[in-house]
């Protein structure tokens, strides 16, 4: 059946009252620094792109829509916009829209990117029936670009100043070809921002239709705090009335942007509420792969009270189930030797396939990505295990307090490590 792309709120004013969107944060990472974006996590005080209370894994993401769908939202249009940028984490976000395009297959599914890695994942983005694809083009002059972006960085290389924006404006204008050869609809979002592109709009404008893009959004740029614009003045709705005007003589300008947090949900002109904020939380703290049968608890413990060993320094951990309506230490399992590199951690993950978590009181960045990779929660932590197991296996967040002293600094142990 085809999809109804009249029931997409952003690209149909006329069903903004009628039908609502979720943006599913699953894109932490970001591969350019814009002057005006601040990304924030766990924040609920805020109402701006970048800013999301948690972030979700595709597994997550799927028992997000999944629990909105069934509590009747009405959700028609499925979103990942951050609160990074979608493909600088590619895998987690062709992930869930394979996942969500499988198990609804009459949603309308939308990106929202800055264009620097989108390229590669368009002829797939048109095989999963993604509708519509925006990118946020400030500039298409170089010069001007440079004074936006403080660095721009491909495949692990930092770029600034004039050599990021060129390479940024490249990339953006071979997206915006290949989007539009797919057949996708494309929107370019553009910030305004005053006394560094607010002369530029219609430049950018008349580029964009050039190139095909089917609608433009104007936005006013948000002063954030900890940014390089935080100090500029935001543009009056004057100036955003002009830019439109001038803007609109060279194709449709969108109108009715809330700019939107990177884990928003319902009507546009609705904020989210807090049963909805509920069931994000639910699914942030659902198991990574929630569908998967995982009845354990993995836990680093020196006498199996406390939450309070290191991963890289536990020789065995504690694995904790419910049995008899009690959460009970069922069995211990080793560790792998250390001095293995990658592969420790690889056996590691093999080994606690049926948990669902493992708590520790510190832990590095590699065996985290592994773990988390092969499906387990990595909570790091110090703090009564009993209390909790109960919050994990309630759905609830962990607030037992944080080590705050990172891998490798004012390390206690053997010296071991996560190596």
């Amino acid at each position: 059946m085809p999809l109804d792309f009249t029931k997409h709120p952003c690209f149909n004013p006329d069903v903004k009252g009628k039908y609502g969107r979720v943006h599913l944060p699953v894109a932490p990472k970001c591969n350019i620094q814009c002057g005006y974006c601040n990304r924030k996590y766990d924040c609920v005080n805020e109402s701006r792109p970048g800013v999301t209370s948690n972030v979700l894994s595709p597994g997550q993401a799927l028992y997000y829509v999944n629990d909105l769908v069934e509590s009747g939202k009405p959700i028609s249009v499925v979103g990942i916009a951050g609160p990074g940028d979608p493909f600088a984490n590619p895998e987690q976000t062709m992930e869930t829209l394979r996942l969500i395009r499988k198990r609804h297959p009459d949603m309308l599914l939308c990106v929202s990117t800055n264009g620097l890695g989108v390229g590669p994942y368009i002829a797939e983005l048109a095989e999963l029936k993604v509708s519509h694809i925006t990118i946020t083009m400030n500039a298409i002059d170089p010069e001007i670009g440079a004074d936006v972006y403080s660095w721009v960085r491909d495949h692990k290389k930092p770029l600034r100043g004039l050599a990021a924006a060129e390479l940024l404006l490249e990339r953006q204008i071979q997206a915006m070809k290949t989007i539009k050869a797919h057949g996708l609809t494309l929107k370019i979002n553009t910030i305004l921002i005053p006394g560094v592109n607010d002369h530029h709009i219609d430049a950018v404008a008349a580029f964009a239709k050039s190139e095909g893009a089917d609608l433009h959004n104007i936005i006013p740029m948000c002063p954030v705090e900890g940014t390089m614009f935080e100090n500029l003045d935001e543009p009056t709705p004057a100036m955003i009335h002009e830019a439109r005007d001038i803007a609109g003589t060279y194709m449709p300008q969108m109108t009715h942007c809330q700019r939107c947090r990177a884990d928003a949900c319902g009507l546009l002109a609705e904020g989210t509420t807090q049963d909805t904020l509920k069931k994000l939380e639910q699914a942030a703290n659902a198991p990574i792969n929630p569908d998967e049968e995982r009845p354990y608890v993995a836990v680093a413990t020196r006498e199996g009270v406390l939450v309070n060993e290191h991963l890289g320094e536990a020789a065995e951990l504690s694995i904790f189930g419910e049995k008899d309506g009690l959460f009970q230490c069922l069995e211990t399992r080793a560790t792998p030797d250390a001095g293995s590199g990658s592969e420790r951690w690889m056996d590691l993950a093999k080994n606690l396939s049926d948990c669902r978590a493992i708590l520790v009181s510190g832990v590095g960045p590699k065996p985290t990505a592994f773990l988390r990779q092969a499906g387990l929660k990595v909570v790091v932590m110090e703090g009564l295990i009993d209390e909790t197991l109960r919050r994990i296996y309630a759905g609830e967040e962990v607030r037992s307090p944080l080590r705050k002293t990172k891998c490798g600094e004012k390390c206690t142990g053997s010296g071991a490590g996560c190596g």
